[in-house]
């Protein structure tokens, strides 16, 4: 479904992303992992075609990606995109005015089943409370590819279960799912595949079981050895 061929993302002499390159298949939820600054956010956004590789291609459905491709593409960013004056309902009218797969009923739902009140501003929002509507606009989209940047950062752990819940709830057999995250203990059990990327270049991705089997350890053991200080790692 997505391929990354051989992706350079470069600002001022400085390679974000390294010459990776990753395929990914439908209906997959992948966990995106490294440490803060590893490039897990410059790729999504040059999947979302939000930003463009220096050099190399993104591809999803063979179509490379770009304007034709956000139609297909629900990206979260870590950071809040939203006036303070806009409420939680102006944001789902933002959404609903810049994609036709966007679904308002299922947001307000999600934003009453979260015990979020539609009227509320984004500027007396909690962080947590942010993250309840960014997660409940990105999943009212019906779409094939869903990437969450870091949706875990930032929220208690009662918040932290909830989107969990959210995450498991909306997979599908034609959706794949990408969540990059530092926080591996959380998803370990959840995940179908695991990539690791330090310093912008891919260290090892696949089948989260084959991974456990093949190096005999957990994911969250995989994280300590590669990114552990003075750790050395043989993919």
């Amino acid at each position: 479904m997505l391929e990354i061929d051989h992706v350079t993302k470069r600002y001022g002499g400085k390679n974000a992303v390294d010459d990776l390159s990753l395929s990914l298949e439908a209906g997959r939820l992948v966990a995106l992992l490294g440490p803060n600054g590893s490039g897990k956010t410059t790729l999504m956004k040059m999947i979302a075609a939000l930003a463009s590789p220096t050099a190399g291609s993104i591809r999803l459905d063979g179509v490379p990606v770009g304007l034709q491709t956000k139609a297909q593409v629900a990206y979260m960013p870590t950071e809040s995109y939203f006036y303070g004056y806009m409420s939680a309902r102006d944001a789902g009218r933002y959404y609903r005015d810049f994609f036709a797969d966007f679904d308002m009923e299922r947001y307000l739902l999600s934003l009453e089943r979260e015990k979020l009140d539609p009227g509320a501003k984004i500027r007396t929002m909690s962080s947590g409370m942010m993250a309840k509507v960014k997660l409940a606009l990105t999943f009212a989209r019906a779409c094939r590819l869903v990437m969450l940047d870091e949706p875990l950062n930032g929220i208690d752990i009662v918040a932290r279960e909830r989107t969990l819940a959210a995450i498991a709830e909306n997979r599908g057999a034609n959706r794949t799912m990408i969540v990059s995250s530092h926080l591996v203990d959380e998803l370990e059990t959840m995940i179908d595949d695991a990539v690791f990327i330090r310093d912008g270049a891919l260290v090892v991705a696949g089948d989260a079981k084959t991974l456990r089997e093949k190096h005999g350890m957990s994911i969250v053991e995989m994280y300590m050895k590669i990114y552990g200080e003075g750790a050395a790692f043989d993919a």
